[in-house]
């Protein structure tokens, strides 16, 4: 089974460079700490399907998939994240037409 929901967005979270998964200096490691912890609690809390790095041809980068009541609202989940707020990571969002999410 499975259902379907119409509130869900897409977050690409893109950094400085494309090594940064790899030389984050102290102060950027500072901010990606506060960054997941950040995070973590809005998966905490059930918003969040899935969240974390990825890498591939272009470097590093984030994903997250999360639930909100709607684009305001989603980007002010996104506003407040300390690695969007302090411009560290630059984020692009969308919204997902339809997910589908699996029992």
């Amino acid at each position: 089974m499975s259902r379907r929901v119409d509130n869900h967005f897409a977050l690409r979270l893109i950094p400085p460079r494309p090594t940064f998964h790899l030389d984050a200096d102290e102060d950027e490691r500072a901010i990606m700490d506060r960054h997941a912890t950040y995070w973590a609690g809005l998966a905490d809390s059930g918003q969040v399907v899935v969240y974390g790095p990825v890498v591939d041809t272009t470097g590093g980068w984030g994903l997250g998939i999360f639930e909100a009541q709607d684009e305001a609202h989603a980007r002010a989940i996104v506003d407040a994240d300390p690695a969007v707020s302090s411009t560290l990571l630059r984020p692009e969002l969308g919204c997902m037409l339809v997910a589908i999410i699996p029992d």
